[in-house]
């Protein structure tokens, strides 16, 4: 008798890659820890972290002058009320904020800048690893992969993968000239977006 083909619904083609590639991560993560992403630039964020250091203290030192050198001169005339008579062109408290936001963004840039991505045995959790402040040392952050959520597919960014993780503010970056040893499974588990 003939063997009669028994027709897929439609909704389950659709659904094989899906469940491929979770078959494909219960089988690559559950033995072992699985580095999904790897890219190493202590060497530039520290030139970085100094650069702003440096500029953190210029214009601390540029406010501390303004306030304790330059005082207002005596006007013999028109009285120590006039503009004209004062020695300091503006006040010191605008010399802060220039050196405050770049530091700032010295600080936070390479606390944002991802070097390793490690899916940890089980598939169920993900180690985010980053430089330190000012990119002097290292970082890692451990959480559950359903709180990593990928903000753009890695064949649509320029520069670099923005990375969202529920409960910490702004968005951790993965540089595209770092490499990933398994592109498949980078999409279906740190790539792929979760809505949080």
């Amino acid at each position: 008798q003939p063997q009669r083909w028994r027709r897929e619904p439609r909704g389950i083609p659709a659904a094989l890659p899906v469940m491929a590639a979770r078959a494909a991560l219960e089988a690559a993560a559950v033995s072992r820890d699985v580095v999904l992403f790897q890219h190493d630039r202590s060497r530039f964020f520290r030139l970085v972290g100094l650069f702003c250091a440096g500029q953190g203290l210029f214009w601390t030192y540029l406010a501390h002058f303004a306030f304790t050198s330059l005082r207002p001169t005596p006007a013999p005339g028109p009285g120590p009320d006039d503009p004209g008579s004062r020695g300091c062109p503006g006040p010191p408290d605008r010399r802060v904020p220039p050196g405050s936001l770049v530091v700032a963004a010295g600080w936070l840039l390479p606390l944002r800048s991802v070097r390793r991505v490690t899916l940890l045995r089980g598939g169920t959790e993900v180690t985010i690893g980053t430089h330190g402040p000012l990119g002097f040392g290292h970082r890692s952050l451990t959480v559950p992969l359903r709180d990593v959520s990928g903000r753009a597919h890695r064949a649509e960014v320029a520069a670099a993968i923005p990375i969202k993780v529920r409960g910490h503010p702004f968005f951790f970056l993965l540089d595209k000239g770092g490499q990933l040893s398994d592109p498949r499974l980078f999409d279906v588990t740190v790539g792929a977006f979760r809505k949080f």
